[in-house]
């Protein structure tokens, strides 16, 4: 959409205005499709598939850190866990995938749409809990990538959020390296597991969302890779 700077439209009482959208309209929700890369899968939660081996997988992690700052823990059995794929499957909002290998097909984590606001074009990333095999993996970061490709280029969205616990530092620092700017601490936000929780927002828009996706294109790029697997730049050295 074209945007005239807000620092130049004044009403008829001389008050500043934001930018004009003459063409706007509401935005297509997410499909239940799935979005494809080089080294994963972003593909609807599938419980009957991915259950199982998703409970395998948080399971072997050595501890329960990851879920620390999540909103629930996990289930004693797989059976529990199942059910709860079970509701979070037939929702719509959150919308929920499962990150798969693109070589093996084998479930690797979760991430999901949520807050989804078409009036507005706004989307939020969420509910991200990558198993052991996925973390500090370029399939994390290309499954990044695909969900916001698909927010900006393929739905035409214009404001894509990321939003976690102020103490989580990882999440935080994971959101700057996407890409995300910092926009501030919402104070006692939300009351989580019996605790106080403050949250840091951070988002991209439409209008810094070329210059991430071109930095994502160049930090997946083969070239990009040693032998062994090891980025010769990092997304923020891309970046510039």
């Amino acid at each position: 959409m074209n945007q005239t700077d807000s620092s130049e439209r004044l009403n008829e009482y001389g008050q500043p205005i934001g930018p004009a959208l003459p063409d706007w309209t509401p935005r297509p929700r997410p499909p239940r499709t799935p979005m494809r890369g080089r080294f994963c899968h972003v593909v609807p939660l599938d419980p009957a598939a991915h259950a199982a081996k998703l409970y395998a997988l948080f399971r072997s992690a050595p501890d329960r850190r990851s879920w620390t700052y999540l909103m629930d823990e996990l289930p004693e059995t797989e059976a529990a866990f199942r059910e709860r794929l079970d509701r979070q499957a037939a929702g719509d909002d959150p919308l929920f995938h499962t990150i798969l290998d693109a070589e093996t097909s084998e479930p690797l984590g979760i991430a999901s749409y949520l807050r989804i606001d078409p009036a507005n074009g706004v989307i939020e990333v969420g509910h991200l809990h990558f198993g052991p095999s996925l973390q500090r993996k370029p399939a994390a970061t290309e499954a990044m990538a695909l969900m916001m490709s698909r927010a900006f280029d393929e739905l035409g969205y214009r404001r894509y959020e990321w939003k976690c616990d102020s103490l989580n530092a990882p999440s935080r620092a994971a959101a700057l390296r996407y890409g995300f700017s910092f926009e501030g601490i919402f104070r006692k936000a939300v009351v989580v597991k019996g605790r106080s929780r403050d949250t840091a927002w951070y988002a991209v828009t439409d209008s810094d969302w070329p210059r991430v996706r071109d930095a994502f294109q160049a930090w997946l790029a083969p070239e990009n890779f040693d032998a062994e697997g090891r980025q010769r730049r990092s997304l923020a050295e891309i970046r510039g």
